[in-house]
């Protein structure tokens, strides 16, 4: 694997020789910037420099992976206990950070099934996101149950919504920007591979359905727009002879891939779609164009590429990923990149383009446009060092905030301006970690001004190890206000 491969992945090749104390020795994907940090702390009034934006009211939340023992250390990436970073903003202040362990069942040694042999859904580590809905606050991991915590990131237990969620909760839901109503689905390794779910916006489980696809596949994410959901049943599956080694998946030639074209009333038959075999973990966006056909924009791995990255995170052993010949580049050009599937409902045609060559990662845009017309995705990369970029999918411009040297870019969470009349007006909040392990920020930048300096940087009070998503929480999102210590 070479360099390229390994820093998108989240990684280095030469870290753990520069990894803090107490990390040596550790597999690369848990030294340097993702080395998990050993305690829960508080802290106040943060430094900042810039001027934060006084329109910023509440709280920038972010889950990611954080093993609590050193036993836990040569686990993949992808299993370490949750932990929640919280940063509260208000009145032009970084009032207060502080992290805490989502305190599951895991957490506390259960063992993942029941004594009649099922799984048990709570048992889950909830490290991958934190979103709000219905006035619940929701640490979620795609195997299981999410859990609800309070603003002060304390852990209020597993939620079932009343005993209706059967399955396990995806931690990419979509929220409809007008109905308010919440999309999702879980997957299995055991039949029901797929269910999907909808939620009304006041937070009631009102709809679920049996997705059929052939064998347990990891559907990370999904899509939806005005009309439809778009599903991803792609080539990476369970194998039953790597349980108990980990993440007991690999990608699988003789799977093929296809997308999912559902009603969203759920009545309807999926329509398949067959496409080049690839991998998505991350969906930017689906929207219906002005023909009818829809328009789904997500980053694509091929198989090399997955591969080495997931042999990078603590998978099992892949394919090597192979670099190109000398001036290689465009389409087939290596490296997770910003990919475009058009589907046509009426005459079952699909077209597929890549849409630019920049390695890139956790794709996000403006809330309001979630399976809608939508013109800028945000994205994650680490070419020629770490950067928030700026894509516009109208135009194919690209705008980078540039980082620096040996700097790893978290997720750009986008919160629109006060009175903002165009889509970019806004801001980007981003926690960025020195790839040494030395220390952390979070980033606030002019979404209009991607280019310029940061509109400010709050200095936090120890290295955040790089994770997975998170969310803006405004004050008046429903959940309480967050100045909270320790509820």
């Amino acid at each position: 694997m070479t360099d390229r491969t390994a820093r998108i992945a989240g990684t280095t090749g030469h870290e753990a020789e520069s990894a803090p104390s107490g990390t040596a020795g550790r597999p690369t994907a848990l030294s340097g910037h993702l080395a998990p940090v050993p305690d829960e702390i508080d802290a106040y009034d943060l430094p900042v420099s810039g001027a934060l934006p006084p329109e910023l009211s509440g709280r920038y939340l972010r889950n990611g992976p954080n093993p609590k023992a050193a036993s836990e250390s040569g686990a993949h990436w992808f299993l370490g206990h949750g932990m929640l970073h919280g940063i509260r903003i208000a009145e032009g202040r970084a009032k207060w950070y502080r992290n805490r362990w989502v305190r599951t069942t895991r957490l506390a040694g259960a063992p993942a099934t029941r004594p009649d042999g099922t799984r048990d859904l709570a048992v889950n580590a909830a490290n991958t996101h934190v979103i709000e809905h219905g006035g619940r606050l929701l640490a979620l991991c795609e195997g299981g149950l999410p859990y609800r915590v309070t603003p002060g990131l304390g852990t209020l237990g597993p939620e079932d919504f009343g005993g209706r969620l059967r399955t396990a909760m995806t931690a990419h839901p979509k929220e409809d920007p007008e109905t308010g109503e919440l999309h999702f689905f879980g997957y299995a390794p055991t039949p029901p591979y797929v269910t999907y779910h909808r939620m009304s916006a006041a937070g009631e489980l009102e709809y679920s359905r049996v997705i059929d696809v052939p064998e347990p596949t990891m559907m990370h994410d999904f899509a939806i727009t005005e009309r439809y959901v778009i599903w991803l049943d792609l080539p990476v599956t369970f194998d039953a002879t790597l349980r108990g080694r980990g993440m007991p998946l690999r990608w699988d030639d003789a799977y093929g891939a296809r997308l999912g074209v559902m009603d969203r009333s759920g009545e309807a038959p999926v329509r398949w779609f067959g496409i080049e075999p690839c991998y998505v973990f991350h969906v930017g966006n689906a929207q219906e164009d002005a023909a009818g056909r829809i328009v789904l924009d997500a980053v694509r791995y091929d198989r090399a590429t997955f591969n080495g990255v997931w042999t990078t995170i603590g998978g099992e052993p892949g394919t090597a990923w192979v670099p190109p010949a000398p001036g290689a580049a465009g389409p087939g050009a290596p490296g997770p990149v910003l990919y475009r599937w058009t589907l046509d409902p009426v005459t079952g045609a699909v077209g597929e383009a890549q849409l630019d060559d920049l390695a890139v990662e956790f794709p996000t845009l403006h809330s309001g446009r979630v399976g809608r017309a939508h013109r800028y995705l945000y994205l994650a990369s680490e070419e020629p060092s770490g950067a928030v970029v700026r894509y516009d999918v109208t135009t194919g411009e690209r705008r980078v905030h540039d980082a620096g040297p040996d700097r790893a870019v978290g997720e750009a969470v986008f919160v629109p301006a006060r009175d903002a009349r165009g889509e970019d007006e806004g801001w980007l909040l981003s926690i960025v970690t020195d790839r040494s392990g030395a220390g952390s920020e979070l980033l606030v930048l002019d979404a209009t001004d991607l280019t310029g300096a940061p509109a400010a940087s709050v200095r936090l009070p120890r290295a955040v190890p790089a994770g997975f998503h998170g969310s803006w929480i405004a004050d008046d999102a429903g959940d309480g206000h967050g100045d909270e210590a320790g509820r």
